[in-house]
């Protein structure tokens, strides 16, 4: 009895809790086959060391370290459209809900979230299937992911708290 309750509070704490209070819903190590396939031309995740944890030195888009539940358009070292910059000024963060219909449609999500038909991201490329975007969304959060400080209530998160995606990820 005591094994198993042991093996189940280490399975709860290995897996990423996000800042909304629920853990990603796809599949880690599939995203990290699909951000080797997808991501990886133009995309790196990178630690405050500057090591490289997945993906190679592409510069195109920003890097994705910490992305689950942070501010959009937030990392000072890379140029993101004004319609990304826009939603980040909003204090818009990344959650999966948002990440998933960013990276299906960069330019669609943008226009819809800021009312703005002329609104355009600089990510042409689009994640086809929704399963492939929550698995890149699980295997993203897996690097340094948003946690609740203590004292922390996720009742106290007002709706500004809700996080988006971009790949002008960010």
């Amino acid at each position: 009895m005591i094994r198993s309750m042991t093996i189940a509070a280490a399975a709860l704490l290995a897996a990423p809790v996000l800042a909304d209070g629920h853990e990603p819903t796809g599949d880690a190590e599939a995203g990290e086959e699909q951000f080797g396939r997808q991501c990886v031309a133009c995309h790196v995740v990178r630690d405050d060391d500057g090591e490289v944890l997945a993906g190679r030195n592409a510069r195109t888009g920003p890097n994705l370290h910490g992305l689950a539940g942070r501010q959009i358009a937030s990392l000072e070292d890379f140029r993101y459209s004004d319609a990304l910059i826009e939603l980040g000024e909003e204090d818009r963060v990344w959650t999966e809900e948002a990440f998933v219909a960013y990276v299906q449609d960069p330019t669609g999500w943008l226009r819809e979230e800021l009312d703005n038909s002329r609104a355009r991201g600089k990510m042409a490329y689009r994640v086809r299937s929704e399963e492939d975007a929550l698995d890149l969304y699980a295997f993203l959060a897996t690097f340094d992911p948003v946690e609740m400080e203590d004292g922390d209530d996720m009742d106290d998160m007002d709706d500004g708290d809700e996080a988006e995606s971009e790949t002008e990820t960010d």
